[in-house]
């Protein structure tokens, strides 16, 4: 499948129901090849409806992780992370990331340690700040919260300040955030 055919798949999803997103991801697990192409469009900030990309990719990823891992995907995907700006485009991504997150710390899975490096935690511990601290909406703060906590639980001492960092944010932004930070701000600061 060409980038072509990946973008018309994009262009003609319709609307964000989530029976359109599903069928486009369909197409995708049914086309694994392809995943990379679909990975250049979440990032083409150009392309205006990069977002709907994302939104296709978080349904992928979600069946098929490990497809994000391979050296090509996991590196344009980590690299390219602080190129979105879009708040649809960074609610799926971030998920992603947690995602990530998760197995490589929470489950130890062997694939992740294998294939997820130090430059691509920092890249994923990097945007993760910014999306908390940046004018986000709630979800994308949230799943970046767990992702920087989940990645704090490394037992490597260059990870020891993400807690500290972490928890000073929350605590900044926790009064004046909505109902969902507030509570999901409350979990992580019990859980350091």
């Amino acid at each position: 499948m060409s980038k072509n055919a990946s973008k018309h798949i994009i262009d003609t999803m319709g609307t964000a129901a989530r029976v359109n997103r599903l069928k486009a991801a369909n197409y995708f697990i049914q086309h694994p090849e392809s995943l990379a192409d679909l990975i250049v469009l979440v990032f083409d900030t150009s392309y205006k409806l990069h977002h709907k990309a994302a939104w296709v990719l978080e349904f992928v990823v979600e069946h098929h992780l490990e497809w994000i891992l391979p050296h090509p995907h996991i590196n344009e995907f980590t690299s390219n992370l602080s190129k979105l700006q879009n708040d649809s485009a960074i609610r799926p991504i971030a998920k992603i990331c947690q995602w990530i997150a998760f197995n490589y710390v929470k489950k130890e899975d062997v694939l992740f340690r294998n294939t997820i490096n130090k430059k691509h935690i920092d890249l994923i511990i990097e945007v993760g700040f910014d999306w908390m601290i940046g004018d986000y909406k709630v979800a994308s703060k949230v799943y970046s919260m767990n992702t920087l906590y989940y990645f704090g639980n490394l037992p490597n001492k260059e990870f020891n300040w993400l807690h500290i960092e972490l928890k000073n944010i929350i605590l900044q932004h926790i009064n004046r955030g909505s109902a969902a930070y507030k509570s999901a701000g409350k979990k992580i600061l019990e859980l350091l």
